[in-house]
Parts: C-alpha cells; sequence; structure tokens
C-alpha cells in the first residue's frame, strides 16, 4: 500500500459520526478521542484531495459549536461519554473555554482549490470572518496589531519552552509540572470570567510568532475568499488588518534578524530559539536576504534546529532541549508541513525536499506516530496520529 492509501485508510479510520449525522476525524483514537480545532483544519486540508465532502463536514462540524462573540474552542467534546483530561473552564459542557491558531480560512481554501464550489463557502463564510474579527478586536486591548493568546495550549504547541518565562516556569520543568501550571491558569482564567483583556493582563498575555503568521496568512486568504463570496467590505477588512499585523510583526517582534514571540503589554521579546524563526516564511514575512541567512544559520547548523531526522522544534543549543521532552525539542508534522511550505515560498527547493524525503522516512520507519526523537528518530506518543496525513499534502503540492 502506497503512503496514499496508507494515509487515507488512517484518516478514514479516525472518522466519527456526530448526533447530527455529520462526520469529523479524531486526531488519535486513544489519545485524543474528541474534535480538535486546527487539527480539523489539516484534516481538512487532506481530505480536499481525498474526500472533499468530508473536508467540508470537518470544517462545518469545527465551526458548529462557535461562540456568540466569534470564538471557535479548540475542542468539542462530541462524545460525552468519553472521560476528559481536566475542566478546561465552562463547567461540564460540550467544549472548551480557549481556541487554537486560526486555519480556518486555509481549509476552506484548499477544499475550494479541488471543488471550484462556492455553496459552501457562502455557507460558512461568515462564520469564518466572525472568528477573525474575534481575534482581531478581542484580543489585541492596546491595538498593537497583534493577536494575544490567553493560555499556552492555543499556540498548539502546549509546553514550548516559549513560554516558561511567562509562566514563571524554569527551563528544566517536567512534563507534570508545566501540564499543573496550564490547569492552574485556566482555573485563574475562570476566575476573571475568561475577559480576555482582564485575563490577559492579570495572568497570561503573550503575542506567539506562529499564531500571529497562521493569522496573516489567513486574512490574507480570507480576503480572496470574501471575494468569491461577494463581500467587498470583508475584503477590505480582512486585507487591511493582513497588512498591519505585517507591520507589527517587523516592528514589535524582530530582533537580530529573527522574529520572537513577546510578552505583556511592553512586546517583551521572549528569546528562546525555536522552529517558529521558520514559521514567517510561510507569510512571506521575511526578506529574501534575511531569509537566507536565517536558513543558513539555523536550518544548515547540526546544532542549532536541523537534526539528523528532521528539524527541532526547540534548538539544540537552548538549556530547555529535550530530544524527548513533549514540544520541548522533537520532530513533530505539523512543524514540519509549515516549514515545507514556507521553504517553497522563497524557493528553497532543496531544503524543502530535504523536509519531506525526513517526514517520508519517519513515517515509513514508524507508523502515525505523534512525535519523534530528533538525535535518534524514535517514535513518542499517540499512535494512528493525522498529522502524518500532511506529509501527503507535501508529497502533492
Amino acid at each position: 500500500m502506497n503512503f496514499k492509501d496508507k494515509a487515507f485508510q488512517l484518516l478514514l479510520r479516525n472518522r466519527r459520526t456526530n448526533s447530527l449525522g455529520q462526520t469529523y476525524t479524531v486526531p488519535s483514537p486513544e489519545t485524543y478521542p474528541y474534535q480538535w480545532l486546527w487539527d480539523s483544519c489539516f484534516h481538512a486540508i487532506v481530505l480536499a484531495k481525498l474526500d472533499p465532502e468530508a473536508a467540508i463536514s470537518e470544517l462545518r462540524t469545527i465551526l458548529s459549536h462557535q461562540l456568540d462573540d466569534g470564538m471557535i474552542p479548540h475542542i468539542i467534546f462530541w462524545n460525552t461519554k468519553l472521560s476528559r483530561p481536566y475542566n478546561w473552564g465552562w463547567g461540564k459542557g460540550a467544549i472548551t473555554s480557549i481556541t487554537q491558531p486560526p486555519m480556518v480560512a486555509y481549509a476552506a481554501q484548499a477544499i475550494y482549490h479541488h471543488t471550484r464550489e462556492t455553496a459552501f463557502l457562502e455557507e460558512l463564510f461568515p462564520r469564518m470572518l466572525s472568528f477573525y474579527k474575534y481575534l482581531i478586536e478581542r484580543r489585541d486591548p492596546r491595538d498593537h496589531n497583534l493577536v494575544s493568546i490567553i493560555n499556552p495550549d492555543e499556540s498548539g504547541e502546549d509546553n514550548s519552552p516559549r513560554f516558561d518565562i511567562p509562566m514563571h516556569l524554569s527551563t528544566d520543568v517536567s512534563f507534570f509540572k508545566h501540564m499543573y501550571e496550564r490547569h492552574k491558569l485556566v482555573r485563574a482564567n475562570r476566575t476573571c470570567n475568561f475577559d480576555e483583556e482582564m485575563c490577559m493582563k492579570q495572568n497570561f498575555w503573550v503575542k506567539d510568532v506562529p499564531f500571529n503568521v497562521i493569522m496573516i496568512k489567513n486574512l490574507e486568504i480570507l480576503a480572496k475568499l470574501a471575494l468569491l463570496v461577494k463581500d467587498q467590505k470583508a475584503h477590505e477588512y480582512a486585507k487591511l488588518h493582513a497588512k498591519l499585523m505585517r507591520e507589527a510583526m517587523r516592528d514589535l517582534m524582530m530582533e537580530d534578524g529573527v522574529f520572537w514571540a513577546t510578552e505583556g503589554e511592553n512586546n517583551t521579546h521572549l528569546k528562546v530559539t525555536t522552529w517558529a524563526h521558520f514559521m514567517p516564511l510561510f507569510a512571506e514575512l521575511y526578506t529574501p536576504d534575511e531569509a537566507k541567512e536565517l536558513i543558513a544559520k539555523h536550518f544548515h547548523d547540526n546544532d542549532s534546529l536541523r537534526s539528523p531526522f528532521g528539524i527541532r522544534t526547540v534548538s539544540k543549543q537552548e538549556s530547555s532541549y529535550r530530544a524527548a521532552g513533549f514540544w520541548r525539542g522533537p520532530i513533530w508534522m505539523a512543524p514540519h508541513w509549515f516549514v515545507y511550505k514556507g521553504l517553497r515560498e522563497y524557493g528553497f527547493e532543496a531544503e524543502a525536499e530535504w523536509i519531506l524525503a525526513a517526514s517520508l522516512k519517519l513515517m515509513e520507519r514508524n507508523g502515525f506516530r505523534e512525535y519523534f526523537n530528533p538525535e535518534t528518530g524514535k517514535a513518542y506518543g499517540a499512535h494512528n496520529f493525522t498529522w502524518g496525513t500532511l506529509v501527503l499534502d507535501m508529497m502533492e503540492s
């Protein structure tokens, strides 16, 4: 069975049907048996090639529990009989109180690319627009034109060392200690009633690089989708805010040739070298010369982010680096996918092919696992994990 067939079979095995008869995909039946926001976007991107109706259903279901203010929760607990890791803030409800990186417009564009149908866009566009408006208008209380996250889990990289300082944690923090502190943060945000501005000021206020890059890329796509559904006002809104965010990232996040996450009202740089340095390639935020320097300094340096088996999520030179530590060094397929796409935007074809080859080798050696040791290639975490199907999109892009 070739890789395409294996990827499709995994997505079929992980497909579930909700109480309304709609389908969605769980990232891993054993470890992640719910529906996650950006995971469903990844599923839709791959399914757009394989089963467009299932791809549309991924977006329809993840948007179905959108809040009145526009926020899309990062998890929907469709099967209420399954146990949950902890209370995410909304009591015993079916959703969580935080969001995840906003890949919805990108996923919608991928579906349109393969179907050329606008009916689903016309159906879902108002909800997508409402989500991006929520992030712009509620997660930027000082009008810095950067979107903030209120919990590390909103980044999709739960315990990345980028968040150690704002979480008041040491670089050698254990996995369970970090998880405990994030649970405390959810409880603290419940105390301030999830009022974004108050919660950020009191508890956790970070503008993360990947999240904001994804916002820019998706706003630019949203502007194009707006024209397809004949919404000129939305087109102008999305285009304007993408431009403002581009300028703000260069003004407030860039130093020493790379972009850094920032903390608080004063945008203090959180100087931890992670794969996030590559992320701005995805939205073409670097100049060509800056991109060349970045690749030379971090991609081709085996003591930085490049490893024998792929891209480390944390530089080997960081004190927080752990080859087997959850988001503190190991290789993950979603970052590989983002880096691959960014490299292709700048014409770094040899580097992109290296990422693809490394990704395929890990999949062939280990199957669809969650993350991998960058020094040995050993697999860890969830089995039957759907992020590996993104390799198919890399192969066919």
